[in-house]
């Protein structure tokens, strides 16, 4: 087995990339939009590029989720039914879209990303403060750990996202809170896909470990920013980050389209 693919000059390169995007990651999500273009820009296979994006994505996720932890800013013991849901939702997600085509959720996914941007925009107010919760116990846990977890396993982009935006507006958590929340719950959903893609012999390990390291540093960095900045910091990247994945799904599966109509448009 070949550990590490790419040359080391391109690995020493995919560490800071990693470091950027689990910065980002850890604030926003949206992440996997820096790590793995640049995983097959290197040369890594589609299936490599998703396999090792899984196993920096675990350090990332993880290294926020320990010091949310370690801050008090998450109780685990009220978080062991959205953990088990999420993790039993991804492993589903992840054997499920071996079998079936991902375009139609290609297609709406900017469009709900889109939304969760605009939300947030024209929303300042959500998040400001901890609000009234609308779902408790094995409800909340089905939405927000079941399906978002399914969803991470099946496709991934903007998983963040979603699970932030399901505890602000089902749990009624602020900002904060909901980010700090939300990496626990994608870490988990890192974990399962990641054991499947393990399964399937497509890690590039010796790549995605440098990478690995790379996201922790970078993740704990972002991690003390949401917890000293807040809201301030959030709110803006959260916007910013679903109109870039919004903008970079539509090229990707639009893309001569669009260029097309702009020669038109143009000429």
């Amino acid at each position: 087995m070949d550990w590490f693919v790419v040359s080391p000059l391109l690995v020493g390169m995919l560490f800071f990339v990693a470091v950027l995007a689990a910065f980002i990651d850890s604030i926003a999500g949206g992440g996997g939009l820096l790590t793995v273009p640049a995983l097959l820009a290197v040369g890594l296979s589609p299936a490599q590029a998703l396999a090792t994006n899984k196993l920096q994505s675990v350090g990332g996720s993880f290294s926020a989720s320990l010091y949310f932890i370690r801050r008090r800013a998450v109780d685990l013991r009220e978080q062991k039914l959205n953990i088990a849901m999420t993790f039993i939702g991804s492993v589903s997600g992840a054997v499920l879209i071996q079998h079936i085509n991902a375009e139609l959720l290609r297609q709406v996914l900017p469009l709900l990303l889109i939304a969760i941007g605009l939300y947030f925009l024209l929303m300042p107010k959500v998040g400001e403060e901890d609000r009234h919760r609308r779902l408790h116990g094995l409800p909340f846990a089905l939405v927000a750990g079941g399906c978002v977890g399914f969803y991470d396993g099946f496709f991934g982009p903007g998983a963040g996202s979603f699970y932030a935006l399901a505890f602000v507006t089902l749990c009624g958590y602020n900002l904060a809170k909901s980010t700090a929340h939300a990496k626990v719950l994608n870490f988990t959903s890192n974990l399962g896909g990641l054991l499947f893609f393990m399964f399937g012999g497509k890690v590039v390990w010796g790549t995605g470990l440098v990478m690995l390291i790379g996201a922790i540093c970078g993740a704990r960095l972002g991690a003390r920013m949401v917890l000293s900045r807040g809201q301030t910091l959030i709110r803006p990247m959260v916007v910013v980050v679903s109109a870039v994945m919004s903008a970079k799904l539509l090229y990707d599966s639009h893309g001569v389209a669009i260029a097309a109509w702009f020669h038109r448009l143009l000429a």
